[in-house]
């Protein structure tokens, strides 16, 4: 790092600001923050319409032991949760994208107990990580 780059701080702009105006690390976090508001609000309207998929496919029986609603009715809280995530990134993403990075992580766990759609497991730690790497870039400096 030169010794002019060693004392910049970073700033990140508002969603408004022109992309030729952030620098690059401002760029992956505006990327990164619109992913994770975006997604988990569109997943998470699905979970009530199924048009993506047929969600309960991708539920662990031990989900609904433990829970006692039908699979359908645990996907419709499911949805609410991720609605809420993703509201929660736009409005706080540094807590907001822990908050997905915790809720993917059940995912990746209800997966794994479930047997299959391991490949959809792997999409959803690299997932994970970008919400972390979204939190890291969150913090802002002074």
């Amino acid at each position: 790092m030169s010794s002019a780059s060693a004392g910049r701080r970073l700033h990140f702009p508002a969603w408004g600001a022109s992309a030729r105006a952030m620098d690059g690390a401002g760029q992956a976090y505006a990327m990164l923050r619109t992913l994770y508001v975006v997604a988990p609000v569109l997943f998470g309207l699905d979970k009530f319409f199924n048009l993506l998929t047929y969600w309960p496919a991708y539920l662990a029986p031990v989900a609904t032991q433990v829970v006692p609603l039908s699979p359908q009715a645990f996907m419709y809280v499911v949805g609410v949760v991720e609605i809420v995530a993703g509201l929660l990134v736009a409005w706080r993403p540094r807590w907001g994208s822990l908050v997905v990075a915790l809720w993917l992580a059940g995912i990746i766990v209800n997966l794994l107990v479930l047997g299959h759609f391991y490949d959809v497991a792997l999409r959803d730690f690299g997932l994970l990580v970008g919400a972390l790497a979204l939190s890291r870039l969150s913090v802002r400096r002074a």
